[in-house]
């Protein structure tokens, strides 16, 4: 016996709902997503990450953005908690409870086991289709290496890697990130391995 499709919802339904969930969920197609807990080294690089940008846009018109901002692919109606997002002049929001922007500049994901496939894909493909976003970073939770897509003026997307003495040129901030910032104090408390 096949088990019934679930039902989907609309993004105004998701909305509603996620704003009186106790946890968060992304939405996908009509369907809300719970989004699991991350480990130390995941924190860590995301704190660092948000310090980071927070220090380096201190003198532009640019905010950076903690995980509990949504980001709306208005194209696609998805919503995602990305690790920290970076949004330049005037916020645009969703609608006027303002915790879902619709422009950002830079998005940043750290790589976890259970996400990894989703950032590199569903969600960089909807990412790139955000026309003010140029700077998509995904940073790896188990060692120093940032990969950095850029939007070239083409609209094409390059792709580079970064790692523990480099700086990320963020292109769309004009600001560059230090790698050994981003994981300052990230691998210093790991667990010795049974075996």
């Amino acid at each position: 016996m096949a088990l019934p499709a679930p039902s989907l919802l609309s993004a105004a339904e998701y909305l509603v709902r996620e704003r009186a969930a106790a946890a968060k969920h992304e939405f996908f197609h009509g369907q809300m997503i719970a989004m699991a807990g991350a480990s130390l080294e995941h924190n860590v690089i995301v704190a660092n990450v948000v310090a980071e940008l927070r220090g380096a846009l201190r003198d532009r018109p640019c905010i950076a953005l903690a995980s509990d901002m949504k980001v709306v692919v208005g194209a696609r109606g998805h919503y995602y908690y990305p690790d920290a997002s970076v949004v330049c002049g005037t916020p645009e929001f969703a609608d006027a409870v303002q915790d879902a922007i619709l422009n950002p500049t830079v998005v940043v994901e750290v790589l976890s086991d259970s996400t990894e496939r989703k950032d590199r894909g569903d969600k960089f493909h909807d990412y790139r289709s955000i026309p003010s976003c140029t700077d998509y970073l995904m940073c790896s939770s188990t060692e120093p290496l940032v990969e950095h897509y850029t939007r070239d003026a083409d609209g094409s997307w390059r792709l580079r890697e970064y790692g523990t003495s480099d700086v990320v040129p963020l292109r769309g901030v004009d600001v560059t990130l230090s790698v050994a910032e981003i994981y300052a104090k990230a691998f210093e408390n790991r667990s010795p391995t049974a075996g």
